[in-house]
């Protein structure tokens, strides 16, 4: 199970931080009206990031997850996977969100990724340097896939993103594009998640670094899925851990293209 919708990010907020936020309609590149969340930041560093959420789609732990971005100096936007099959408006937490996963096709998700990344980049007000993708789930291993769409990502970070071969959406295997993979990539997941086993973490990290690939793999032993949770307390350290990881990367990566 991925974040439920009275999840948050496990991130203090910082106030004045975020200059604007709220509700986007953008076209996909197959023409599809989908709905996006953006929040700019007051201070931008010249660094954006396209945030690909779970099964459930835009819920508001992600829309929160723009503020808090922003307030780091990332121009933030989220978007949604499931407008061709579930429409525009907002849904509650009583959604049933499966139907809808599995009739959405890798087709489908590199459109919308292709179209968020297109927002960012073609604002002028963002004057983007750099631009990254950071997924959870089912968006961590599109992020993951991001790196081979030819998108000139600075990095891409996923968090607890399925690696096996069969994944939904007809999503390919990340270990096995590793040699297609054209961006530094950050890998979180966590010890205890059952759905990605400690040995498939280790084939993705040997893979990037047959590849050739910038990259760190992490694993926080005893987290399960979906540890980057405020409601999971008991793994606060783990999530804060994660955020640092997050950042440290983004700058990073953001400041090499600047430079």
């Amino acid at each position: 199970m991925c974040v439920d919708h009275d999840s948050r990010p496990p991130i203090a907020p910082i106030a004045g931080g975020s200059l604007s936020a709220g509700a986007v309609t953008l076209n996909s590149a197959d023409g599809t009206p989908f709905r996006a969340f953006r929040a700019r930041p007051s201070e931008p560093s010249g660094a954006g990031v396209l945030i690909l959420p779970d099964v459930r789609g835009l819920v508001p732990f992600y829309e929160e997850l723009t503020l808090r971005f922003a307030e780091h100096g990332f121009d933030a936007l989220v978007i949604d996977w499931f407008a061709r099959t579930a429409g525009t408006e907002p849904r509650d937490a009583d959604w049933e969100y499966m139907p809808h996963v599995e009739r959405a096709t890798w087709e489908g998700v590199q459109s919308d990724i292709r179209a968020g990344a297109a927002a960012l980049r073609e604002d002028p007000e963002a004057d983007l340097r750099a631009l990254f993708t950071v997924g959870f789930c089912f968006g961590g291993r599109a992020a993951f896939l991001s790196a081979t769409m030819g998108l000139d990502l600075a990095g891409v970070i996923g968090f607890y993103g399925s690696l096996a071969a069969e994944g939904r959406a007809g999503m390919p295997s990340p270990i096995e594009l590793a040699d297609r993979i054209e961006s530094p990539v950050l890998g979180l997941f966590g010890g205890a998640d059952a759905g990605i086993p400690a040995d498939e973490v280790q084939a993705f990290d040997q893979a990037l670094e047959r590849a050739g690939v910038d990259h760190q793999v992490i694993t926080y032993p005893g987290a399960p899925h979906s540890f980057f949770d405020r409601k999971a307390a008991q793994f606060a350290s783990e999530s804060a851990a994660a955020w640092d990881e997050v950042l440290a990367f983004m700058r990073e990566r953001g400041a090499q293209i600047g430079a």
